[in-house]
């Protein structure tokens, strides 16, 4: 438990890779905020000659001009430090606020399916939200003020010393060793609070993308009320949690008031009785007073600081345990780099499958050969293990060594990137961005390449040491910008792809043609088109393997005969795997493999099937019955 607790302690560390990046800005801004500080100290000062001049007759007009002139340089000074501290400091906050937020977009991009199953979306999302804005808070003002606030106390205190009065001074460094005690504990308690806070968001922001998601079954089902009873407890929750943080602010806040106040008021009759005693010059006290002035904002930013440190160390925790996070889906040792291409043959060798130790196996052992520009089509029962061969081909779960077979490579061997990029994937569950529909079907088509000198692993970029990922992505763009990558938005290939997947002439119906926007996932649009669209999109991706899962049956049977024909005619040479529940989308592949509780029972042509007699000669006489009764 403690060293489980040591390594979450430390979680927050990531932070200084990011902090020593702009280490040259943070130096400049601490700098020009020293000087504001140092040159503060002499308006007081000044403040009381002037005062004592004035009221002694020591101090002529071109003294007290001198003096006033002094003033406006220190002004002058604090105006130009004051725009250099800010514009250094609240830029590099901003600018780690943007390189976390890429890095951590990079990071969840190149983690396996089983994280995204097991973290929700409303939880990754406070990552980017909340949990960034209080680190931009901890790494910008928190910095600011807590530099600021030691500074300056150390430099004021020293300063009414010397030039004020010693005991004076002791008497208002009381309230400051209370607040520096009390702070400590304070701290402890708002970042504990603040955790608290930030995972009853996630919880609230999750309840609010669910519930928007599925807003077409609340409605189907009458369960609006029920869903708005249910958001109210977790919004309850959430606002239970940071009226926690509130609460407790409220009452430290206020008690840090009282003893500032307690402290002016007790330095003020002091060294108001040292005036009328003649120990102290009225000058001196103006002074004396100014400083206690400046030392107001010093104890003020201690609880501010403490409060953004203590929330920002949090949030770094949260999302330091993030990038911990190691995929499971990942190149390894065992990932041979000279691996580029693919050609389409694929060997599945006694492939046995379960998702985890304590379940049963969803595979066994299959044994099939898919010769490179060929087709193969499998079919069974719902829940047989079809979809799972796909994900499988995808390298989406580890499957032992010597079981799956690329052209002779161990998928296990074969990097990642390669892989997927090989093949095109047309799923069950059809998704478009909420784009147009010309994005949407170039979608695979689009080149996003690292550069040269920097690698991809695991589907992430990975920068040399003296790289930037802002730098990088800028380079990035401004390449995409070049004529030469704007290919995969030419219109005409779009349509092409379009045309081979029948969703041409739909597209051309809607009054902004290709321009037409999509709704979120796809949602304004029919299933048969959305369908329709993915499967554009895999073609004119145009890869060596094309997997379609149960990717026509939201069509009617004359478009997919259509849909059919063009396959053959576009994929010639090319190795395709249909899986399907209709025979007669698959009725025309090289060879049919017949799935049962994760097993091949059948495999052949349709017609070596036909002549078999078995379970897939029962199925095409039941679904010829079930055509001519409709």
């Amino acid at each position: 438990m403690a060293e489980s607790k040591e390594k979450k302690d430390k979680s927050a560390n990531f932070i200084w890779k990011y902090i020593w990046r702009h280490r040259i800005a943070y130096f400049f801004g601490l700098v020009a905020l020293f000087v504001v500080d140092y040159v503060n100290l002499y308006v007081p000062q000044y403040t009381g000659e002037i005062v004592d001049g004035l009221t002694d007759g020591t101090l002529n007009k071109d003294g007290l001009f001198l003096l006033v002139f002094r003033i406006l340089g220190i002004g002058l000074i604090i105006m130009t430090m004051r725009f250099l501290w800010r514009y250094t400091l609240f830029g590099s906050c901003r600018k780690i606020e943007y390189e976390i937020r890429v890095d951590l977009y990079n990071h969840l991009s190149g983690q396996s399916t089983n994280f995204y199953n097991n973290n929700k979306t409303g939880d990754l999302m406070s990552y980017f939200t909340n949990d960034l804005g209080a680190i931009r808070q901890a790494v910008g003002m928190a910095v600011i003020s807590t530099f600021d606030a030691s500074v300056m106390t150390i430099m004021v205190l020293i300063k009414m010393a010397i030039y004020v009065n010693l005991p004076l001074t002791g008497l208002a460094i009381i309230p400051m060793i209370v607040i520096l005690f009390g702070g400590v504990r304070y701290g402890a308690e708002i970042e504990k609070r603040f955790d608290e806070k930030q995972a009853a968001f996630s919880k609230m922001s999750d309840k609010v993308q669910e519930s928007i998601s599925g807003i077409r079954v609340i409605k189907a089902f009458v369960q609006e009320d029920e869903e708005l009873k249910s958001f109210a407890k977790t919004n309850a929750y959430n606002k239970k949690k940071n009226l926690r943080i509130v609460s407790l602010m409220a009452v430290v806040m206020p008690m840090l008031d009282l003893l500032i106040g307690i402290s002016s008021v007790i330095t003020l009759l002091y060294g108001g009785w040292l005036v009328v005693n003649g120990k102290l010059s009225p000058g001196r006290f103006v002074a004396f007073t100014n400083y206690i002035g400046m030392l107001v904002w010093p104890m003020i930013a201690m609880g501010d600081s403490i409060t953004s440190f203590s929330q920002g160390i949090a949030s770094m925790k949260r999302i330091g345990a993030i990038f911990k996070v190691e995929p499971e889906i990942r190149d390894t040792a065992k990932t041979d780099n000279s691996i580029t291409d693919l050609g389409g043959n694929i060997e599945f060798r006694n492939l046995t499958f379960k998702y985890k130790e304590s379940l049963p196996e969803v595979l066994s052992g299959i044994d099939l050969k898919i010769p490179a520009g060929s087709s193969l089509a499998i079919i069974g029962k719902t829940g047989c293990g079809k979809s799972t061969i796909a994900n499988l081909l995808l390298h989406m779960h580890n499957v032992e060594d010597g079981q799956i077979f690329f052209d002779g490579h161990d998928i296990n061997t074969i990097p990642l990137h390669v892989l997927r990029s090989k093949i095109a994937y047309v799923q069950q569950d059809n998704f478009l961005f909420s784009d147009t529909l010309q994005t949407n079907i170039a979608f695979g088509k689009r080149e996003f390449k690292a550069a040269p000198r920097n690698k991809r692993i695991d589907n992430r970029i990975v920068l040399n040491k003296n790289d930037s990922m802002e730098a990088y992505l800028e380079a990035e763009f401004a390449r995409r910008e070049s004529a030469a990558d704007k290919a995969y938005d030419d219109l005409a290939e779009v349509q092409e792809a379009a045309k081979a997947a029948c969703i041409h002439d739909n597209i051309m119906e809607f009054p902004k043609g290709y321009a037409t926007m999509v709704g979120e996932r796809g949602v304004t649009v029919s299933g048969g088109q959305k369908q329709r669209s993915s499967i554009a999109r895999a073609l004119m991706k145009d890869s060596a393997i094309l997997i379609l899962d149960d990717s026509l049956s939201a069509v009617d049977t004359d478009t997919e005969e259509q849909i059919l024909t063009n396959l053959k005619k576009n994929r010639a040479g090319k190795t395709t795997i249909i899986i399907a529940h209709r025979i007669s989308t698959i009725e025309h592949c090289d060879k049919i493999a017949v799935l049962d509780d994760g097993k091949i029972v059948e495999y052949g042509s349709h017609a070596e099937l036909i002549k078999l007699g078995g379970q897939y000669a029962q199925l095409y006489e039941k679904q010829k019955l079930e055509e001519a009764l409709a």
